[in-house]
Formats: C-alpha cells, structure tokens, sequence
C-alpha cells in the first residue's frame, strides 16, 4: 500500500480525483472556453468597418470626378460595386487600386432600391444626380450608406 510522505498510509478513496471534482474541472474548462470564443472577433470584420470603407472609395471617386473635371459612377449590387469613368462616351470601369470592383466580404450583400445594380453619378462638380441609400446586410445587422446630392457620404446616417 503507497504511503505518504509523513509515512502514514493512504487509501484507495485518498489516491484519486472524485468524479465530482473531475465535472467541475471539466466545467470550468468547458466555460472558459465559451468565453474565449465569444470574445474573438469576427473574421471578416465589423459591418461598420466594411460600410466606412466604401463610404471612404465613393467619397474619393467624388473627389475625383472634381479633379478630372470627368463624370465618374459608382454601382452597387448585392455582391459588390464598383466605380466607372466616362471616357470616349462610353463607361470604363476603374482599375485604379482603390476603385477597383469589390466584393462585399463573406456573408455581408448590398440591398439594392431597385432589385439588381443601383448607379449614382457624379459629375464634374461633384454633385449627385440623386441621392442614394445603399443597405448593408450580414445576418441580423443592417447598416445604411447615404449618399446625398451634394456628394457627401455618411455611415449610419
């Protein structure tokens, strides 16, 4: 029989972990877990921050309709949008890195007014042929992207 250390002997109940201390362990673990998964942030990013950037893309795309003194569109749909130049009469897509098309990240669409491609142009002075609200969806959040006539964009609004 194993003794211990002061020499005295121990019994097979004085060997081992109760199977109740053994839950409790387990317990313990199992919502420490829970905890960290909870608090991970999600891999494709806040929703705002998606929102924010391409607020960010179509206020430069104003911009530079200004600059260029050339009409420039942006299109949105529920994967993507994407910003055009008039160029020779007719719409060019933009290549340019930040005005490249882009797809909204895993989970998130667009909720086009009409159904299918929203466009909104700006033209050389940076105003608007109409405003537009483009809606962002992932799972049970919606953010609203407000693009006025006076070309100013606004998350949130």
């Amino acid at each position: 029989m194993p003794t211990s250390v002061a020499g005295s002997k121990l019994t097979s109940r004085d060997a081992g972990f109760t199977l109740i201390e053994l839950m409790i362990v387990v317990t313990i673990i199992g919502l420490a877990s829970a905890v960290v998964v909870l608090a991970l942030p999600d891999p494709r990013g806040r929703l705002r921050d998606e929102a924010t950037q391409f607020a960010l893309r179509t206020r430069a795309a104003h911009d530079l309709a200004i600059v260029t003194s050339r009409p420039v569109s942006v299109w949105v749909s529920a994967g993507g949008y994407g910003f055009d130049a008039r160029r020779g009469g007719e719409w060019v897509a933009m290549s340019e890195k930040p005005l490249r098309v882009t797809r909204w990240s895993k989970g998130t669409e667009a909720v086009p007014a009409s159904g299918g491609r929203d466009r909104i142009l700006f033209d050389s002075t940076g105003s608007a042929d109409r405003p537009m609200d483009v809606v962002l969806h992932r799972a049970t959040e919606n953010l609203t992207v407000r693009i006025g006539n006076d070309g100013r964009v606004k998350v949130g609004a």
